[in-house]
This record gives C-alpha cells, structure tokens and sequence, in this order.
C-alpha cells in the first residue's frame, strides 16, 4: 500500500469589490483555518485588484497567515481573464494544495475557469469541507489528508463526498453563509507579500464605462430572528400574516424556495439550498415542508419553531418546537399573545400544540 503525501498551503480567494471585503472571505477564511491547522500548514489569501492592500488587516484578523496582493489597472473593475491569468500565476509560483472560492456569482465565474486553465477538479456549492484519507480500490492507493469536498446532490435527495487525489490544487466554491464566520482578532500577525500581476501587454476584452450595483434589500444573515413562509400560507395576500408576525418579533421576513418562486415574497429573502444560509437565535417557519434543500440552510438556528397543519411534515425533524394547526389560526395567536393580549389559558386551546 502506497502512502501518497503531499505540501501546501490552504488558499482562499478574497472577493472584494470597489475596495470592500464582503462577508464571503472572511467566512472562507474561518474554514481555511480549520482545513489548515489538520494539515499543519499556512493559510493564505488572495487579494486582487487595484489600490486593496489596506484590506490586507482584516484579512489577516480573520486568520490569513500570509496575504498575496496582486494590484493593476487591469484588476480594477472585475472581468474574467485578467483574474483568471493572475491567480493562474500565484497558484504556479507558490504551489498551494487547497484553493476555496465562494459560491457567488463571480465565484462561479471565476472558479471554474481558474480550475480549468490548471487542469484541475473543482466541486461547487459545497456545503462542508474535511480533511480525511482516501483508498483507490483499483490498485490500493492511499491518499491521505485530502479535503473531501461535501455537497448535496441529486436535488439534495443525497449528500456527496468528492476527493481530487491528483490533479492539485483541490479546488472548490463554498456556498455563502455555510461557513461561520470567526470574530476578527486584531493582535494576529501576518505576512503581506506583494505579487506581479503579469499583465503587460494583457488585451482586456471589454471596456467598462459605468457600473451600476443594486444593493440586497435585506441581509438575512444577520437577522437574529427570522419568521419564514413557505407554499403552504396560500397567497401573497395570506404572506402578510409573515410579515406581521416577523415585526412583532422584532425579525425578519423570509421565504422558502417555493414561496419564492409563486411570488409571495421575492428573492432577497430566499432561504435555502439556493437562497441564504442562515443561523438566527430564532427561527419560525410557517407552511413549510421541510425538503432537504430547505433545512441545508437554517437547520443550524439556535431555536426553531415550526407551525404546519400536517403532522408528518418534515420541518418536524428539525424543530425544537412544533405547533400543529392552521397558520391562519395559529399566527395571530401568536401576534395576540406576543402583543400582551391573549390569556393564558386561551394559549393552551385549539390548535393543538405539540412541542418537540
């Protein structure tokens, strides 16, 4: 049995956009760091663009032990091949084992061409990472401290693991939110290492004359409370009750999946598989099955609640606590006894309430 090791650092891509980090990195970071200390290695953070080198700090506060900064005019308004050439140069002069993207949409612009220029596997939108030991069967092989590479598939119906024994650097986008992001620690030290981007004489492809961002309406990830609807409120009109709900708390509304896609509340506030990842103090979710894509991005919540006229729904196997009856009835209770006006003995009386 052959025991097949290899060397690197584990590597993240800090997105930032008009010189500001967004969470994504910062989050990848906290992974990195974990991946890293398993491996006994560097973790190390890419920083491309023009005029970024002041985000250097927070990266390293975040847990980056060494920062490569790549800065050029060509860098300064993203586009594809420019960053694909320079990362393709950083990974080639320093060798790192692991690269972490995230899963946004430059991400997975940006990954998979990266992945490609260096003949390498890439795994989207995962959900975990491991460091673990893989066994070829054909010949006997063992591969150790790979990073397994986790991720629904199927519709989310299964959960894959996905090793790259060969072709490095272990590439992979995370989905946003997924990971918790670690509390800055301004007293690391860290090396800020200054790289050449290799652009002389690079063509751009395009020539941006304006841009125009518009901003997310509502940052789910930092709700401590979230009230979630789902296909089973009815309509956009019954959503209200969602809303109403959401402010008594104190919280934010949201939806699932399918609420989404009926129009009851639009996509800013999507949870789940393909919306946020959330990890409130309190999570409610009201009229909501409970598929597997759903609970992959709020089963981490500190307390849910979950109110469904059907006994057997999934969201039960979740839930701390479960109130089954019609939400129609069951919501302005709740709103009722909230605000102050409902007895207690009113509390105790149909729906049925069954605590988990």
């Amino acid at each position: 049995m052959i025991q097949v090791n290899k060397q690197g650092d584990v590597w993240i891509f800090a997105e930032q956009e008009e010189g500001k980090l967004s969470d994504v990195p910062l989050e990848l970071l906290s992974k990195a760091r974990e991946l890293a200390d398993a491996l006994g290695v560097s973790v190390g953070a890419m920083l491309l663009g023009q005029g970024v080198k002041d985000l250097a700090d927070t990266l390293i506060a975040h847990g980056a032990d060494k920062v490569y900064i790549v800065e050029d005019e060509k860098l300064k308004a993203y586009q594809t091949t420019p960053y694909t050439a320079a990362i393709q140069t950083l990974i080639e002069d320093h060798q790192p084992q692991i690269c972490l993207f995230g899963a946004t949409p430059l991400g997975r612009d940006l990954a998979p061409t990266v992945a490609s220029r260096m003949k390498c596997g890439l795994t989207a939108d995962c959900t975990d990472l491991q460091i673990g030991t893989h066994e070829e069967k054909k010949d006997g092989t063992v591969y150790e401290n790979l990073m397994y590479q986790i991720r629904p598939a199927f519709g989310g119906n299964i959960i894959a693991t996905i090793v790259n024994p060969e072709r490095w650097p272990q590439m992979a986008t995370v989905r946003e939110g997924v990971m918790p992001m670690s509390e800055a620690d301004s007293s690391r030290s860290g090396k800020v290492i200054a790289c050449q981007a290799g652009l002389n004489g690079f063509p751009l492809p395009l020539t941006i004359h304006a841009r125009h961002r518009e901003e997310r309406k509502v940052n789910l990830k930092a709700s401590r409370i979230i009230v979630c609807g789902g296909a089973g409120v009815g309509s956009k009109e019954n959503f209200k009750v969602i809303w109403d709900l959401a402010h008594c708390l104190g919280g934010q509304a949201a939806g699932s999946r399918a609420a989404v896609d009926l129009g009851f509340i639009d996509h800013d506030h999507q949870v789940g598989q393909t919306g946020t990842t959330v990890r409130p103090a309190l999570y409610v979710a009201v009229g909501i099955s409970g598929a597997v894509q759903h609970r992959a991005g709020m089963q981490e919540s500190a307390k849910i609640v979950a109110i469904n006229n059907d006994p057997d729904a999934d969201i039960f196997q979740v839930a701390h606590y479960g109130i089954v009856g019609d939400l129609n009835q069951v919501v302005p209770m709740l709103i009722k006894a909230i605000r102050g006006g409902m007895s207690v003995k009113t509390a105790h009386e149909t729906p049925e309430a069954t605590h988990g």
